[in-house]
């Protein structure tokens, strides 16, 4: 009996400490920190609204559904913590020896929920009712602390999703984002779009690790994706660099760069594969030599000059593209984002993606 309430102690010390450092690890670390049991929770919400998903036949239906992804799997964290909290105090109660099971759940219940409604026995019983309640309060102030982080993160992502509609169209397309510029402000005014987006994909390369649930945010449009955004940007200056006919500009290799780096980062949190140092022909890009050229002719047809060796710029923009393509099309695939020019093939069963599982680094 005595072995039993010692391993019962254990458990419960374990079950509190798992719990705590779960929290931590989710709202209050300022850095990438993959945690088991966040992971688990959103991964079951997944697989239930895979679930729903199923009658779904367009896009919009599995957008509207979709939207209360993250947001549910974020407001299920607390229940799931204090579960489990609760859990591990009902074993250190049992585990003194004064009270029954029922009775130590009930004590930690109260204590957790800081409802006062059951006394403690003991002094030591008194020191574990006070650190309960003190526990219940921290993760109950940290969900509401990272709540409004959270929206403001979202908010800064969406100022430049939103704007990207009126350069690139809807959905943003690289090709009509350069005819636009060429129509109405000029190609040599790419140069502060490229900064800004540099800007940008830092910005979610810290945002989108630290707070991986922005990933899964809808934008308020359900045209708009922050994913086809960032395939939209990327396309658009790895075609300037490789096709068009300007004086180099150093802002779009350093936007690429800044934004393949940000996907990468982000893949890697998920467990998304891809090659660490890519080369084109060894790597395969998603995009074909078709859609390039079908690309550079709508550009020639409306004025846009354009590099003579066609080869040699196919050649350079799948030497940039092949540095991106794999993790963008693997979060295109886990966030479900709305179809877009150049973001791949997708079958119908790319909208209902099993969960993706990666160990704690």
């Amino acid at each position: 009996m005595i072995f039993t309430r010692i391993v019962s102690l254990i458990i419960g010390f374990s079950l509190v400490l798992t719990t705590l450092f779960s929290a931590v690890k989710t709202f209050v670390l300022p850095r990438s920190a993959p945690n088991w049991l966040t992971r688990t929770v959103f991964i079951a919400v997944r697989t239930v609204f895979s679930i729903i998903l199923l009658p779904t036949k367009t896009y919009r239906e599995r957008d509207r559904i979709m939207a209360f992804y993250a947001p549910i799997s974020l407001l299920l964290l607390v229940p799931v913590w204090l579960s489990l909290t609760t859990l591990g105090y009902t074993a250190i109660f049992w585990s003194l020896g004064s009270v029954s099971f029922y009775s130590a759940f009930r004590i930690s219940g109260s204590s957790l929920l800081t409802l006062g409604s059951e006394a403690s026995q003991s002094h030591i019983q008194s020191v574990l009712v006070l650190s309960a309640a003190t526990i219940g309060l921290i993760l109950i102030a940290l969900l509401i602390a990272y709540l409004p982080t959270m929206y403001a993160a979202f908010a800064r992502r969406e100022i430049l999703v939103n704007l990207l509609e009126v350069r690139a169209g809807d959905p943003p397309s690289a090709v009509e984002m350069l005819l636009r510029f060429h129509r109405i402000h000029g190609l040599s005014q790419l140069t502060e779009q490229w900064t800004a987006w540099e800007n940008w994909f830092s910005d979610i390369e810290e945002s989108h690790t630290s707070l991986p649930a922005l990933v899964f945010f809808r934008s308020p449009k359900p045209e708009h994706s922050w994913v086809t955004a960032s395939a939209a940007i990327l396309d658009a200056a790895a075609l300037t660099l490789s096709s068009v006919e300007v004086p180099n500009s150093p802002n779009a290799a350093l936007c690429i760069r800044a934004g393949y780096l940000a996907l990468r980062s982000i893949a890697d949190y998920f467990g998304i594969s891809y090659s660490t140092d890519p080369h084109y022909p060894q790597i395969p890009i998603s995009v074909t030599r078709t859609e390039f050229e079908n690309a550079l002719d709508m550009l020639a047809r409306n004025g846009v000059p354009l590099k003579i060796d066609r080869e040699q710029a196919w050649m350079d923009y799948a030497g940039w593209r092949v540095n991106y393509d794999a993790p963008l099309l693997g979060l295109i695939r886990i966030t479900m984002a709305p179809d877009a020019p150049w973001t791949g093939v997708r079958s119908e069963t790319d909208y209902f993606p099993p969960p993706i599982l990666k160990r704690d680094r």
